[in-house]
This record gives C-alpha cells, structure tokens and sequence, in this order.
C-alpha cells in the first residue's frame, strides 16, 4: 500500500492516537506502510525501514535503553514498544503517566495480528487488514514457489556467532516456508537469544546443514570465519560454498521486512541451491 495514501476518515477523531512514539523498527514500517506515518514523533535509533523515517523523525530509543526526559517532551498519547526486553522503558514510562503498549509478537501469524491490531488501535482497520492480507498473498506466492522445488535443503540459521545461537521462531517459520528444513526447529520458540545458544559447535555439522544462513545483529556476517571453524570442513554448505549473508534489516525485526524481502532473500539462496546438479 503506498505510503502517500489518503489518511484514514476515522484518524482524524481525537479519540484515537496522533502522537505515537515507536521504540523499534516494525511499527514504524507499519504506519508508513499504511500512510499513517504522519502519526510518529518519536523513533528508535535502529530504524532503517523504510530509511526516510531517519531523516523525518527523531531518534529517542535504542532496543534497550531510551531517553525517556525526551519521550515524555514530545508529549505522545501512544508509546509501542516489544517485549519483556523493553519492559523496564514501558514502566518508567507508564510512571510519567504516558499510555503504553508492548507487543510480543514472534510468528507469522503474530507479525500479521500485530498489523491488524494497530491498525485498530489508530482507527485504519480497513487499511490494515488490506495490508495484512497483501502480506499473507506474498507468502502464498512463497509457499508455491516452495512447493514446486525438486528437494528441499537443510538450513541453519546463525543469529549471532560467539556463542552461536540459532533463529527466532518467525525466521524458522520464514526458512520453513521458503522451502528448507530447519535443523534447529527445538530451539526456535525460545524468545531469548541465550536459550537458542547451540553450546556444542559441533552439533552444526552433525545436522549437516546443506545452507548456513548468516544475520549476526549488528555486524557483517563472514563467511570464511564459519568455513574454518574446527570440524565444519566437511559440512555440506562448507563444501559447496553455501554461507550467505540475509541482512538483519530484513530479517531480525518481527515486521513487514521479514515477510516480504526478508523471506524471498532466503527463497532466492534455496533456489539457487535447489537447482545444481
């Protein structure tokens, strides 16, 4: 849906939020998605789509940690947050007196009600199930593609290298559905990171992943540091070269991103494999 759409007739009711701080990327995606932008006065520092939110709106969060003095000086009738992470920035600013809300969203079906909810919360539900529901006929073209590929691969998916600590539940999901076989589906519903830590790294190679799928948070992920880890020389990714870099902007926040360029950049590696001979 173009970001420039007509704003909604019941947005401009005062019953519902015009000031709105976002402290991570998905909401603030989702409001220009739905062209509900004009909305946000406050953004996290993390966001990068879509990249003229850096430009138009103020920075006033971290993941973590917030400016909480700023936040309360730009006078919002609605904080969204994530998580039990951004738990104590939500307290600190319930206490100011500010209306908060914190999503915990981590599946696909809960990045699309997630959507749908705020679409709600801001009068757009119109808007937002019609973005909902392009999203879910984006991954129905996904999962087709999928299903006419002549053998399905197995991946890992490498969140964060020291320790190594495998994918989030949507990007299991995202893996699953662009057509591979995720060799760590056990540890895919921890929402902490330090419960998805593979503490023997040697567990990698004995699932024999064919692709290594990288999105260390943060930093460039490095193909030839993973190839001479001590006994991965004859993993079959390893052998056949298949280390591939998914950039974390497309796939780490719970968002539009990760349903749409972030699961077709993991489609595009498994195709490609899919088709050598």
């Amino acid at each position: 849906m173009p970001a420039g759409a007509a704003r909604c007739f019941m947005s401009l009711n005062s019953s519902f939020p015009e000031r709105i701080v976002c402290l991570t990327e998905e909401t603030t995606e989702t409001l220009y998605l739905l062209g509900e932008d004009w909305r946000i006065v406050g953004i996290s520092g993390f966001t990068v789509r879509p990249p003229r939110a850096r430009r138009e709106k103020p920075r006033v969060s971290a993941f973590t940690s917030a400016r909480t003095a700023r936040i309360i000086e730009l006078q919002p009738d609605l904080v969204l947050g994530f998580s039990d992470l951004q738990a104590d920035i939500a307290a600190e600013l319930v206490r100011a007196g500010l209306e908060v809300h914190v999503f915990n969203h981590r599946s696909i079906e809960e990045i699309l009600r997630m959507v749908r909810t705020l679409g709600g919360m801001i009068g757009c539900e119109a808007k937002a199930r019609a973005l909902s529901e392009e999203l879910e006929a984006g991954l129905a073209q996904v999962r087709e593609r999928a299903a006419a590929l002549a053998r399905r691969p197995r991946v890992y998916f490498e969140e964060w290298d020291g320790p190594l600590i495998s994918g989030i539940r949507w990007v299991s999901e995202l893996v699953t559905l662009a057509g591979g076989d995720e060799c760590f589906p056990e540890l895919a519903r921890e929402s902490l990171g330090r419960n998805r830590i593979i503490a023997d790294p040697l567990e990698v190679p004995r699932r024999a992943p064919d692709i290594v799928l990288g999105s260390w948070c943060g930093k460039k992920f490095r193909p030839e540091s993973v190839a001479a880890r001590p006994g991965w020389a004859e993993v079959p990714a390893v052998r056949s070269g298949y280390l591939r870099e998914i950039k974390s902007s497309l796939i780490l926040q719970p968002g539009p991103a990760a349903l749409t360029d972030g699961v077709r950049a993991i489609q595009q590696v498994i195709i490609e494999w899919a088709a050598r001979r």
